[in-house]
């Protein structure tokens, strides 16, 4: 017997619904990839926009007076005011900006940094401070912010090269 008719009479030995399984998740492979690449491709649609939802509810809370440990909606601190923004667009979002430096979406090189990302301000004790990346005007970066006791929400200037970005894109 031939080496191709015994391969060929091992193969009929198979019983036909392990061939026809084989045939089906081949099929699915085939099929759910761009199904993927869409679902992927819609998620990340709705992150987008959810983040520029969040952009906005911060730029509206510009004027709104400093609180330590407000969280809106008419008194903030910094990780309040992302906690109450980000949350309202529907993220999950720890309260404070230790935690939210932590865990929110994925950190980012800071040329990568888009309007609606955030921004975490370290120095040798850790992350101390948050804001909203409000974009790049004339090679200088600008935040939204609920800075300190005193002041109220405002787009400033980033004064430090101590920070780093995180994006929930």
């Amino acid at each position: 017997m031939s080496t191709h008719s015994h391969a060929l009479r091992r193969l009929v030995a198979v019983p036909a619904t392990a061939l026809l399984a084989l045939v089906v998740s081949l099929g699915l492979v085939a099929v759910s990839a761009p199904a993927a690449e869409a679902a992927g491709a819609a998620g990340a649609e709705r992150r987008e926009r959810k983040v520029d939802t969040a952009m906005a509810i911060t730029r509206r809370q510009k004027g709104d007076p400093y609180g330590y440990g407000a969280a809106g909606p008419h008194r903030f601190d910094c990780s309040g005011l992302i906690r109450y923004a980000y949350g309202r667009a529907g993220f999950d979002v720890p309260r404070t900006s230790r935690e939210q430096a932590r865990t929110l979406g994925r950190r980012i090189p800071k040329r990568a940094v888009r309007r609606g990302d955030l921004v975490f301000f370290y120095d040798g004790g850790g992350v101390y401070h948050a804001g909203v990346f409000a974009g790049r005007k004339h090679g200088r970066a600008y935040l939204v912010h609920a800075s300190k006791p005193g002041t109220d929400v405002k787009r400033d200037r980033i004064w430090t090269s101590s920070w780093f970005g995180r994006t929930l894109r």
